[in-house]
């Protein structure tokens, strides 16, 4: 894993001495590191990081790569990231892995995923499990974007591990949504199932090297008509292979997020972690409720309406709450 670590004119000294928030604003690689993992891991130490990175501006791009698995996101990705260090352009890149059944983390290493931009000194790469949040994305990822943010990258990635509504959850907080099909993969119908016709502001057909990919290509432009937005998304035919096609995708993001209303990006993460922590504790409370059974019997019995037992439910959650505040 590297990170870029040189230093801007004004930028403070990195000092081994100074605060962990100070060292990240100088782009010291251990201090990203550590942000990131206490990020990842919750406590009183990423609450009190959070409260210093919600009170900056965001200057980064920000970019989500999603796709069903097989289409190659982390080949692209890769390629992506030498184009954009091609034009002097340091990069961050949050590679959404499943998480290991044994010991939560994430099951593919940084160096597997992105071997050819890990000694790269302006490249930071970081694996990050899904922990099961059933998006496929972590609870963890919108402010770990803020910690990239803050450590000066010029392009922020975040690679969707390509499991569920990752296409529509990646949207919430990224400036740009990046979805990749590749011919054969059935993706006409995976595009429709997972709605990203509705969130995706730019289309890529992968493996354009491949038989069939301009077949792909008119499957998913006719499949645009059906679209509701005045802004229809260009389908690119790109191949990380032969090289085909990054220049036009680095060109179209580029125009996607100049033309994309992005403003007031840190502070839309922030509603998307308060919006995911409230929904897991409901969650949470529901299922650890001793009368959850109970109310699913009487409605099953006819003796509840449904609405009846949510308002029921949502009451005994207000009231519990405000007990353990008092």
């Amino acid at each position: 894993m590297t990170v870029v670590d040189d230093q801007a004119p004004g930028d403070p000294p990195v000092d081994a001495g100074a605060s962990m928030f100070d060292r990240l604003r100088a782009r010291d690689p251990r201090a990203i590191a550590r942000a990131l993992t206490a990020i990842e891991f919750a406590g009183a130490e990423a609450d009190a990081l959070r409260r210093r990175l919600h009170a900056l501006e965001g200057r980064a791009r920000v970019v989500g790569f999603a796709g069903p698995p097989g289409v190659g996101k982390s080949t692209l990705v890769s390629r992506y990231v030498q184009e954009l260090r091609a034009r002097q352009r340091s990069v961050a890149v949050l590679a959404v892995d499943p998480s290991s059944p044994v010991s939560g983390g994430a099951l593919l290493g940084d160096r597997t995923r992105m071997g050819c931009t890990t000694n790269d000194p302006g490249v930071f790469v970081r694996s990050v499990a899904s922990r099961g949040h059933l998006g496929g994305l972590s609870l963890a990822v919108p402010s770990m974007l803020d910690v990239l943010d803050v450590a000066g990258f010029d392009d922020i990635i975040v690679e969707a591990v390509g499991a569920g509504q990752s296409e529509v959850e990646i949207s919430r907080f990224v400036d740009t949504t990046v979805v990749l099909s590749a011919p054969g993969l059935g993706d006409d119908v995976q595009a429709i199932k997972a709605g990203i016709l509705e969130v995706a502001d730019v289309l890529v057909v992968h493996k354009a090297d491949l038989p069939g990919s301009s077949e792909t290509q008119r499957q998913l432009e006719a499949m645009l008509d059906l679209r509701d937005a005045v802004a229809v998304p260009e389908v690119l035919l790109v191949s990380a292979q032969t090289g085909s096609g990054l220049d036009r995708l680095v060109e179209t993001i580029d125009a996607a997020h100049r033309t994309a209303h992005v403003s007031g990006g840190p502070q839309r993460r922030s509603t998307e972690v308060l919006r995911q922590t409230a929904a897991a504790e409901v969650v949470r409370r529901l299922n650890a409720d001793p009368d959850l059974a109970a109310l699913g019997a009487a409605f099953h019995r006819g003796e509840l309406s449904l609405a009846d037992a949510v308002q029921q439910l949502i009451e005994r959650i207000v009231r519990h709450s405000q007990r353990s505040a008092s």
